[in-house]
């Protein structure tokens, strides 16, 4: 148990928590939420001993093992695969003193070492480190490539992934989802649902949250208040409280107004869409929860008007990569009120797809054609970093247009949540929510009327999602969004296409078929032992192709004979296991016997997790080719 008991926390001279309590308790997983700035990662920090407290304690267990994920990791030749293994300390300092007791010839040593080495699972630790890289998206060939040759986004998960490996009795993740696409997402879901101990995320993805978490702690004017259930329980709760004042109350009929306006809009697609239904599902939901949001300070709406009917870009056959072709033979009309959302894993084009689009790069091949009445506004994953840090959020809007009164500009950015003074302040001061707020606020005064959103919710807390959201639902014009944000897909797209292996196509389903579909594609991995064979020949059956078997057989063989090399070794194990359980071995006169037998074992272990190493890599190519 942890306990935070009237805990002050400061920024400077601003107030993010007062004389705040807490009780967290074993196996809980909670969610912490609040609003950017309000102070998730600085409580993250007091409770892993990183930051010290000058008002208030917290009594954390001394025996407590925390893993918290680190936000930025350093270039450097360490490859990927030793920086994960690296998070599991204990191994890496019995591996190391196995290493002297073996050049030392400390025959005591030795045999103690071994015995914590297999008590802590030390033969197992490489083989889960790859599986927690596979599951977080690398491929097996990326395994040994040092940690410089990664972008800052891969570089996120090898920080997630070494967090995961650390063995922990607390796991605190910001942001875990961030840079993950849907089937990553997923698999990190599944793994945390295993995960045995007490976890504490800080998350605005909705989805995420309410699959994973069962208690919410939210920052509520300055204080932490705690909420049982996932995040949409947590929703209903705090709507239902806020709903008993009438001024709320008003305000709330007036956004069900605006939903409901919305839902007509798209009532005659409902009865032909499954993701138009679905939806319109989300919608309704919407209005039951949406008074948990009437006192956010974000209010903003898009300025574009109601455009005639007819396209505004076509593309056939188009091609679009970088030096080779990524996509091929793309073929989309887009009218004035496509609603449109591109799925796929990270790496299958979408965001280069949409910076040709968007004309932000140059296609291969093929035909693009923009009509004269497009007005495009795009938002890429790195928006925020195009923005002039010395400069303040008034000079940016005012830079888009310069007709416009101050006065004017000040109440429009209020509604993104800048106000007073904060519409002076220069910009290299702003954390990266409030920097991204800004990109947006950005982007909306340029009064688009084709949106071309790539992760658009990224760095945005769970308020001003909302916000973002509810603009996007009332926007007049043509939208394509790329996101891995469930909750913003479903209420703002009726539309999909999907991008796997280079094919463009329209995805004849809803986020929920397509959640399934990623689902199996790593439904028969188990995180926490070896995938057999046996596994895979039944996933083989359901595909019921001769064609298939044939083409699989040479990895089918392989993985074969290395479980065959698996089998005798561990059965050699066994029977210098036998042996070493007699006591007369352990007598002075047998001492060589006993040292050949460490060394034997020893030796037999290695090659275990060589073969081990060899099997996983077999299985995953022979997964690729049965998906």
């Amino acid at each position: 148990m942890i306990s935070v008991n009237k805990v002050q926390l400061m920024r400077g001279s601003q107030i993010l928590l007062r004389e705040s309590s807490l009780v967290l308790k074993k196996n809980q997983k909670l969610g912490l939420i609040g609003r950017n700035g309000s102070g998730k990662t600085s409580l993250f920090n007091v409770l892993a001993g990183l930051l010290p407290l000058e008002v208030g304690e917290v009594n954390v267990p001394a025996d407590l093992r925390v893993s918290i994920m680190a936000q930025e990791i350093p270039a450097m030749n360490r490859t990927a695969l030793d920086f994960v293994i690296d998070a599991h300390k204990h191994f890496r300092k019995i591996e190391s003193d196995l290493k002297t007791a073996e050049t030392k010839g400390n025959l005591s040593d030795l045999t103690n070492l071994m015995a914590d080495f297999e008590q802590i699972g030390g033969y197992d630790v490489a083989i889960n480190a790859k599986q927690l890289l596979s599951g977080l998206g690398f491929k097996s060939k990326e395994f040994s490539l040092p940690i410089k040759k990664f972008s800052g986004g891969w570089r996120v998960r090898l920080n997630l992934a070494a967090t995961l490996m650390m063995p922990a009795d607390l796991l605190m993740l910001d942001e875990p989802t961030n840079h993950l696409d849907l089937k990553t997402t997923l698999w990190l879901e599944q793994w945390l649902k295993r995960y045995q101990g007490m976890l504490l995320i800080i998350s605005h993805d909705r989805a995420f949250l309410d699959s994973v978490i069962t208690g919410i702690i939210s920052i509520e004017n300055f204080n932490l208040v705690q909420y049982s259930g996932n995040f949409s329980d947590f929703e209903r709760e705090k709507a239902t409280k806020m709903s008993l004042e009438k001024k709320l109350l008003e305000k709330q009929n007036k956004r069900r107004s605006e939903i409901e306006n919305f839902v007509r809009r798209f009532s005659a697609k409902a009865s032909k869409a499954r993701q138009a239904q679905s939806r319109i599902r989300e919608l309704e939901r919407m209005q039951k929860i949406t008074t948990a949001y009437i006192d956010s300070p974000f209010n903003f709406r898009f300025f574009s008007d109601d455009l005639s009917s007819g396209y505004l870009m076509q593309a056939d056959s188009l091609q679009v990569g970088h030096e080779s072709v990524v996509v091929d033979k793309i073929t989309i009309n887009l009218a004035s009120n496509s609603r449109v959302g591109f799925l796929g894993l990270n790496g299958s084009g979408k965001s280069t797809l949409l910076k040709v689009l968007a004309g932000k790069m140059e296609k291969l091949d093929g035909n693009l054609s923009v009509s004269k009445r497009a007005r495009i506004g795009f938002f890429g994953q790195h928006q925020i970093d195009e923005l002039d840090c010395n400069v303040s959020p008034l000079d940016i809007i005012q830079k888009v247009n310069m007709k416009e009164s101050s006065q004017v500009i000040r109440n429009f950015l209020g509604g993104f949540g800048f106000m007073g003074q904060r519409v002076n302040d220069q910009i290299s001061n702003f954390s990266g929510g409030e920097k991204a707020r800004l990109a947006l606020a950005r982007l909306v005064w340029m009064k688009p009327n084709f949106l071309l959103l790539d992760e658009p919710t990224n760095h945005l807390d769970l308020e001003m999602i909302e916000a973002t959201t509810t603009a996007l639902q009332s926007f007049n014009g043509a939208i394509i969004i790329v996101s891995h944000n469930r909750h913003l897909l479903s209420a703002t797209v009726d539309q999909f296409y999907l991008i796997h292996e280079g094919v463009f196509a329209p995805y004849d389903g809803d986020l929920n078929d397509y959640e399934n579909w990623l689902q199996k594609s790593f439904k028969n991995k188990n995180q926490d032992s070896r995938i057999s064979s046996k596994n895979n020949f039944k996933k083989i059956g359901r595909k019921n192709s001769a064609i298939l078997r044939a083409q699989t057989t040479t990895e089918r063989k392989e993985i074969n004979l290395v479980e065959e090399d698996l089998d005798k070794i561990l059965k050699e194990i066994s029977v210098i296991d036998n042996k070493m359980t007699d006591a007369s071995l352990y007598l002075d006169k047998n001492k060589k016997d006993l040292e050949q037998a460490i060394l034997e074992r020893s030796q037999f272990m290695t090659r275990v997790m060589e073969l081990e190493g060899l099997w996983f890599e077999l299985s995953e190519a022979l997964d690729k080719k049965i998906e």
